[in-house]
Parts: structure tokens; C-alpha cells; sequence
């Protein structure tokens, strides 16, 4: 996994803090989490909105080269691990998150990872980049049927009840709204209301999906490599 810097994360902080704004207190509604664990949480952006919904027992996870002095939430609440071969804690979580991360190790990885996400508690919010996304270093971009398989291994459903709250929502990144699902223990569905209320729907909705906007970047990409390649040419012809 690379190594990220602080101008990444600068980068994508106005749309990671948008989107957790607007997915978080969701999340927070249907679970009632009264502790959270993120991994690959950067500087803390998601944390941050748990924090001010009043959920202070959280803890951030991700490499050692995330600057601590940039997060968003108590250096003291960060945990500074390989997540290529993450250890097991020794503690559990009412809600795991890990959004747009998994596609960031390599294929012989993500066994291991869905084993440390599900050995974390209950709860998996979970996105990963499904392919032909753009981004850095994506060296895994699967289908969400791919990562299905691997949480229903391990006793998880699906739950498909984010995307539909926020897929129009301008206020949520678009790979947000494209990829977040929710995993559940089977034995724990029944004991939540709301959440059993939603599953038989859920189970019938497609879950390979691209939202519009990946179509304009796309077209975007298209249009850059044709601007590139005209001036090539006029450059070769004159």
C-alpha cells in the first residue's frame, strides 16, 4: 500500500467531510453506535462528524505515515498500523467503517482485510472502487458481488440502504454514493427494527452500478487524451 501524503488527503477533504455530513447521521440513525472504528480514516474527516454527533469512543486506523498533527480527532484515539497485514485487536466496535480503501491492496490481500474488518465488530460500512474508477494507486477494483461473497463467507448480509438515500444528493462524492453498503452479522439483523425492515428490499436491488457522474469524468478523460493528441499531431506536422 503507498504511502499517502498531506496534500492527498487535502485533496479529497472537502468531499470526504461533504459526504460524511450527510451519511453519517444516517448510519448513526439506523445503528445507534456508541463506539466506531475507520479504518484507513486519513486525517479523520468521517471520525470528526461522529465525534460531533456525540459518539466519543472511536478509534482511527491507518499507516504510520499519516501526519498526526493534521487529524481531525485526538491523536490519542489513532492507531498507526500496515494494513496489508493488520494484527487482531484485542477490543470490538458497535460500527467498522472502511470507505475506498480496499481497492488500495493488492489482490492477495483482501481475504485478510474482510478477516480484520468482520474481527472488529457487528457492523461493516463499506466502500471500495469498482473498476474503471480513476484514482491512485487502485490495484484491486472489483464489483460489490465480489466483496459480498467474501463478508456472506463469514456470516454478513448486505444491506443496500445507503445508496438510495444519497445517490442524488450533490453534497455526497459520487464513489460515495456509488459504492457504500452495509454489512451485518446475520444473528444481529433481527435484533435491530429498522434494519429488519429494510432487508427484504434490500436483497432484490442491483448492486453493480456506476453513477452518472462517473460518465462525465469519463467524458472528461476522453476529451483530455483527444486534446493531448491533437496538439501531438500538430506538433509532429508542423
Amino acid at each position: 500500500m503507498p504511502k499517502y501524503t498531506d496534500l492527498f488527503y487535502k485533496r479529497y477533504a472537502a468531499g470526504s467531510l461533504s459526504s460524511a455530513k450527510i451519511i453519517v447521521p444516517i448510519i448513526v440513525d439506523l445503528l445507534k453506535p456508541e463506539s466506531v472504528v475507520d479504518v484507513g480514516c486519513g486525517i479523520g474527516t468521517w471520525l470528526s462528524i461522529y465525534r460531533k454527533l456525540g459518539i466519543h469512543d472511536v478509534l482511527g486506523i491507518d499507516g504510520d505515515y499519516v501526519n498526526q498533527d493534521s487529524l481531525l480527532f485526538p491523536k490519542s484515539n489513532f492507531l498507526a498500523l500496515d494494513l496489508n497485514q493488520p494484527p487482531r485487536l484485542d477490543r470490538t466496535f458497535d460500527l467498522v467503517q472502511s470507505l475506498e480503501v480496499a481497492e488500495h491492496l493488492t489482490e492477495d490481500r483482501a481475504e485478510a482485510f474482510v478477516d480484520f474488518l468482520t474481527g472488529l465488530g457487528p457492523a461493516v460500512l463499506f466502500s471500495a472502487a469498482i473498476p474503471g474508477q480513476p484514482g491512485n494507486y487502485h490495484v484491486n477494483t472489483q464489483w460489490p458481488d465480489y466483496w459480498q461473497s467474501k463478508f456472506k463467507a463469514r456470516g454478513f448480509l448486505t444491506l443496500d440502504c445507503i445508496r438510495r438515500e444519497v445517490w442524488k444528493n450533490k453534497e455526497v462524492a459520487w464513489w460515495y454514493a456509488q459504492n457504500t453498503l452495509l454489512f451485518i452479522k446475520a444473528e444481529e439483523l433481527p435484533l435491530n427494527a429498522r434494519l429488519n425492515a429494510i432487508w427484504p428490499d434490500s436483497r432484490d436491488l442491483p448492486l453493480k452500478l456506476r453513477h452518472p457522474k462517473w460518465y462525465g469524468v469519463l467524458l472528461l478523460k476522453i476529451f483530455g487524451l483527444t486534446l493531448l493528441a491533437a496538439s501531438l499531431l500538430f506538433t509532429l506536422f508542423n
